[in-house]
């Protein structure tokens, strides 16, 4: 009797674990052995007919990634997958990161005040250029009034916010942020609210661009997954002009994210 009220109890103990998903689990076999040897993001740029290429075995991403893409019809797209490396001392074996990870995971993910001056490479005019001028959360886009990063001491499950950003390709934007935490993964899906122009010539309409970004736990490790998508102008030239300042700067939006860890949560 003892026997079985234990076997029971382990049975409903570990259907509510949620443990670390393998890299190899959710990516190619290629894909892992590149991000764990390399140490650098792999990135796809499409401009014709897109279709994601990194995307990780992941439900709840490949929901959101799936919604944005029957949404918009976009025709650009840039993906980005980059595994960041957890001290040892991090390391979960066991069980999904465990709360303080996770909460701090969310909390770094709604730091966008700090993305205030990052830096990303110019490849027109091939130099390093500031990214965002300004980065703040606001209470709305028609007041615009700033708000300081919110911290939680747990994530909920689900968040809706705004912000203004303010950059010196597309000018000074609204965009809303959607944020889902599960038990190994936190989402955000991003959509400009006003229209990003170069110049007086509008290169994404209002609701025409989606980000989504996935942040999954694999017990020794970190996998961070990036898209944005659009539907651009149809000016010849644009596409390609577009996609590779959106794969340069998801790849500064990366190296921010790897810095806040190392020095906000994951400090040696």
């Amino acid at each position: 009797m003892k026997r079985a009220f234990f076997s029971i109890f382990i049975f409903s103990f570990c259907a509510f674990c949620v443990f670390p998903v393998p890299l190899e689990n959710l990516v190619s076999p290629a894909h892992a052995a590149r991000l764990r040897s390399s140490g650098e993001p792999l990135t796809e740029t499409q401009l014709r007919n897109p279709a994601p290429r990194l995307l990780p075995m992941n439900n709840g991403l490949r929901q959101l990634v799936s919604g944005a893409m029957n949404a918009l019809n976009p025709n650009m797209l840039v993906e980005t997958l980059y595994l960041y490396k957890k001290p040892a001392r991090f390391h979960t074996d066991s069980a999904v990161w465990d709360d303080g990870q996770r909460t701090g995971i969310f909390n770094q993910m709604l730091a966008l005040s700090t993305l205030t001056g990052i830096q990303y490479f110019s490849s027109s005019r091939n130099t390093m250029r500031t990214f965002y001028e300004y980065s703040s959360i606001i209470d709305g886009p028609g007041t615009r009034n700033p708000l300081p990063d919110p911290v939680f001491a747990r994530p909920p499950e689900t968040l809706s916010i705004y912000a203004r950003q303010k950059d010196l390709t597309f000018g000074d934007n609204v965009y809303r942020y959607d944020y889902t935490a599960t038990g190994d993964a936190v989402f955000f899906t991003q959509e400009n609210v006003t229209a990003l122009s170069f110049g007086i010539i509008t290169a994404i309409g209002r609701g025409s661009l989606r980000s989504v970004m996935a942040v999954i736990d694999c017990g020794d490790s970190i996998l961070v997954y990036a898209v944005s998508m659009a539907k651009t102008l149809s000016v010849p030239g644009m596409g390609d002009r577009i996609g590779n300042s959106f794969s340069n700067r998801a790849e500064a939006v990366l190296n921010w994210f790897s810095r806040r860890l190392d020095s906000e949560l994951f400090v040696q």
